[in-house]
């Protein structure tokens, strides 16, 4: 024993953190000293730090009180637990478990399992029932407690029936604790039963089974549950009940619900509770209505940062990200301190409102009060700069968290990939599953789009493999997304399998659509649209843009016409997308006076609108109206983009008007348009036709750009109008390079040698193409005959 109270003076070497009682430590001289006992009880469940505890541990054993004082050490068992020093608790309980005659010290040790959040297997409460200790109504709460943390179903049905043997099931306390076993367990069944079988209850009884069945996603029960307990007469709902049942409310978009709670609180006088108003204000807020959740708010005669950032949460959840921001300022104006919850909150409403300056502002409070590494904060903020296209910012964020969750690496992916950084994204995909953690269906959703940009089939096709060993192939989103890239991978065969079988919703049947639209195969489009409607789908703008861009491919008019028609009916006609695509429809069916009825009656037209109706007069050889369109465009206040100069400096190439299309082009460098392969195409066509060829071959020498086949083809087809061999065959041996299998340039040149009786280059340029033709036959040919030498694969034995 003195050796042990040597060790235990180790523990008070420091200076005490606090004052000792001079009672405490009365000399033995004393004629009547004080028993430190209640004294120390104190003292240790005010303990602030370890420190201290292991002091006041080292004074109860210099005075003699351990290990002899159950209270004592229970007392020190679970400060120790608070500062999570679970095999200091165990050391204790060892030391002091010969003087306990009840249950006290066991029941205390398992409790301090549960705090300090330690699993031990339940070996404390198996040596109870080994060594033959009385079990009493406090040892089950904490074993149906940890039964339920560590999902441990059988045990905790084992422990159920040796509180039904002892006779402890009428015990209302013991049975509220059996109600969180169930329920925490995911047994709504079970829980239900236990409930109805409880012989009484009270209000922590009715409030445990809302809160199962709430916290669990059985709305529907848990409102009934409310119900029930309302219409009782020695149990009526309180503060908790109320508290628990109004966010099931905002979950089920329920205001009647809402509004009979928020009656029964003013009746009852609770409403002057700030958690009740908290929660009122937060499901009015969830129910969409506004002004309901300002009101309670500004009744509240008591806030906390809680019904503040119910209050933000609220406008911004409803799309009033004014309102939030406002809300936020007098937040801030009246001296309540925003906490992480806010923070998160805000930032997504700054990227909405874009105004990215006021986050960077918010960053620079977040790291001048020291919470920037808050993870949810942390995870705000890379949203935030990814979305402003801030990629670096957020990488820096990132780089900088002392703490990651999944949310973090998935934000971090989803900014890779929304940025265009796509290698970046599945690198960092690799090198989260080398820090342990596990990619879950959100980060399959934000790379998949990834590998479509790349083009990389064979990654899509290794996450696909992914999903499957991690049985989320059947997940909705997921299976979205995957239909999704093989369609824009240009593998629709693959996008439909997927489709086939999978979940569907509006997206899955909206992706294949809108791909088989840009394929030879658009008559797909038009199936899967009717078969939306079959399995009784709504079709949506997505939908109607998709199979109106197929008729548009096909020239269906008929069937486009019916679908206008279908547009009409569902409202949607002046929707700009839709009506847009109406207009792409009719333009290139040669319907003009269709499209033009169509574009009349769009109330806010962009430029795509007007490049269509540019475009379309264009091809029609309405040129006139073309470049009326393209002067009326400005005056109605849309600016010109890349393809409305395209479509006017085409329009102005087949009319010959030379000097508009040159005041066209100059006002597109103006404008600090970069003009692309199209734009030179269309001016050296424009030059050629109208003899300019000097002026041609000075654009085209004075390029920034290398020019390619449309370019050259535009100078020989000028070339050919005019009789200009010598450019010609400038333009003719650029061509031969990019095109060597296009035999059109071969025979125009030869053609044009042929006029000008230069009957040796007719047989120079005849013998060139005559031998680029055999030598592709000699190649087809050498292939198709290592098809047929190589030895047939036989199916193996086994097959």
């Amino acid at each position: 024993m003195l050796s042990h109270h040597r060790n235990a003076l180790r523990h008070i070497h420091a200076p005490p953190l606090f004052s000792i009682p001079s009672l405490l430590l009365s000399s033995s001289t004393a004629t009547t000293p004080t028993p430190p006992h209640s004294n120390l009880l104190a003292l240790i469940s005010t303990a602030q730090t370890l420190h201290q505890t292991k002091q006041l541990h080292a004074l109860s054993l210099l005075t003699g009180l351990l290990p002899s004082s159950v209270s004592l050490c229970a007392s020190l068992i679970l400060r120790y637990a608070s500062f999570n020093s679970p095999a200091a608790s165990r050391r204790l309980f060892d030391l002091t478990v010969p003087y306990s005659r009840t249950a006290f010290l066991h029941n205390t040790l398992i409790r301090a399992f549960s705090i300090a959040q330690f699993d031990d297997r339940f070996r404390t409460y198996n040596h109870m029932v080994r060594s033959g200790v009385r079990l009493d109504d406090h040892t089950f709460p904490f074993i149906f407690k940890a039964c339920s943390d560590s999902m441990e179903v059988r045990k905790g049905l084992e422990v159920h029936g040796v509180v039904v043997k002892l006779g402890f099931d009428s015990d209302v306390y013991v049975g509220n604790t059996l109600l969180w076993f169930y329920g925490g367990c995911g047994k709504l069944g079970d829980a239900r039963k236990m409930f109805d079988e409880m012989p009484e209850r009270d209000a922590v009884s009715w409030n445990t089974i809302i809160g199962v069945f709430s916290v669990n996603g059985g709305y529907v029960e848990a409102l009934h549950c409310y119900r029930e307990m309302s219409l009782g007469v020695w149990c009526r709902p309180n503060v908790v009940s109320v508290v628990s049942v109004l966010p099931v409310c905002a979950e089920l978009v329920d205001e009647v619900m809402a509004v009979q709670v928020h009656c029964y609180v003013v009746k009852s006088g609770l409403g002057t509770q700030v958690t009740v108003g908290n929660a009122l204000v937060d499901v009015y807020g969830k129910c969409w209505n506004v002004h309901a959740s300002k009101q309670v708010f500004d009744e509240m005669s008591e806030r906390n940062e809680v019904s503040w950032n119910a209050g933000i949460t609220g406008l911004s959840y409803v799309g009033n990200n004014v309102g939030a921001l406002k809300m936020f300022r007098s937040m801030i104006d009246v001296g309540v301190k925003p906490n992480s919850v806010t923070i998160s909150s805000m930032l997504p409403v700054l990227v909405e409102l874009e105004l990215f300056g006021v986050g960077k502002e918010l960053h620079g409070f977040c790291v001048k009060m020291g919470i920037e590494s808050d993870v949810f904060i942390a995870n705000s903020l890379i949203d935030m700069y990814a979305k402003s296209g801030h990629s670096y910012e957020a990488s820096n964020v990132f780089r900088e968290m002392d703490e990651r969750n999944i949310v973090s690496w998935n934000a971090m992916i989803a900014n890779f990939a929304q940025n265009r950084l796509e290698l970046e994204a599945v690198g960092l995909v690799r090198q989260m599953q080398a820090d342990g953690e596990i990619p879950n269906s959100v980060t399959i959703t934000n790379l998949l789009p990834a590998c479509s940009r790349l083009g990389s089939l064979q990654l899509g096709k290794e996450i696909h493999a992914r999903t499957i060993r991690m049985g989320s192939a059947s997940d909705l989103f997921v299976s979205n997304a995957l239909t999704d890239m093989y369609a824009k991978c240009g593998w629709l065969d693959l996008a439909r399998n997927v489709f086939n079988i999978s979940l569907r919703d509006k997206v899955s049947y909206n992706t294949l659509i809108i791909g088989y639209s840009q394929t030879t195969d658009c008559s797909e489009s038009l199936s899967l649209f009717s078969e939306m409607k079959q399995v009784g789908m709504m079709h949506d703008t997505v939908s109607f843009v998709g199979v109106i861009s197929a008729c548009a491919n096909r020239t269906a008019i008929k069937q486009g016409k019916e679908i206008h028609g279908s547009v009409i009916r569902n409202l949607l006609d002046s929707h700009l997308f839709v009506a847009n695509s109406l207009l792409d429809f009719y333009t290139k069916s040669g319907r003009i006076d269709l499209a033009t009825k169509v574009f009349d009656r769009i109330p806010n037209k962009d430029v795509a609108s007007w490049n269509t109706m540019i475009l379309g007069y264009g091809m029609l050889g309405e040129l006139d109206t073309a470049i009326s369109f393209f002067e009326a465009m400005r005056e109605d206040g849309v600016e010109y983009d890349s393809v409305s100069y395209i479509a006017v400096l085409s329009s102005c190439s087949h009319g010959g008007l030379v000097e508009k299309g040159k005041r066209y082009f100059e006002g597109m460098l103006a404008q600090n348009i970069e003009p692309t392969q199209q734009h030179y195409a269309c001016m050296v066509d424009l030059l050629g036709r109208a003899g300019l060829m000097e002026e041609a071959v000075k654009l085209i020498k004075g390029m920034p750009i290398v020019p390619d086949a449309n370019i050259w083809g535009s100078l020989l087809g000028a070339c050919r109008i005019h009789g200009n061999i010598e450019l010609a065959s400038w333009a003719a041996e650029y061509l031969f390079k990019l095109k060597p299998d296009h035999c059109g340039y071969y025979i125009l040149l030869s053609n044009m040698f042929a006029e000008a009786g230069r009957w040796e280059d007719v047989k120079r340029i005849n013998l060139e193409h005559s031998k680029k033709r055999s030598c592709d036959l000699l190649i087809a040919i050498n292939e198709v005959k290592q098809d047929l030498l190589r030895p047939p694969v036989l199916p193996s034995p086994a097959a």
